[in-house]
């Protein structure tokens, strides 16, 4: 538990992979796609992916440079872990809302 948390643990990191296996792979489309996280953030927890190993990143020699982000096998081996957070957050996200204004309203 505590290597699978310290590979995907983080606010973004799980949001991060599934997104670039669904084709998004550069870092300002990835940081549009994730609005509510700092560019500093997702560059920090993409950072973290690329030294665990579970994404890697590419560095076109081109002008002005290009980067893309792209999943590792090992990295592809944690899209079943990445599917079941996303659908269980599904499955509970309306109670979770409802929860959420029963605080506010108290």
């Amino acid at each position: 538990m505590s290597i699978t948390l310290e590979i995907i643990g983080g606010k973004w990191k799980p949001c991060l992979i599934n997104s670039i296996h669904s084709g998004i792979h550069r870092p300002s489309e990835l940081a549009r796609q994730h609005p509510d996280a700092s560019k500093r953030v997702l560059n920090l927890q993409l950072k973290e992916l690329e030294e665990h190993g579970a994404v890697r990143k590419v560095i076109y020699p081109v002008l002005p440079p290009k980067v893309e982000y792209f999943l590792t096998e090992m990295g592809e081996s944690l899209l079943p872990i990445v599917t079941l957070m996303e659908n269980w957050g599904s499955d509970f996200m309306s109670e979770f809302y409802k929860r959420q204004q029963n605080k506010a309203v108290i």
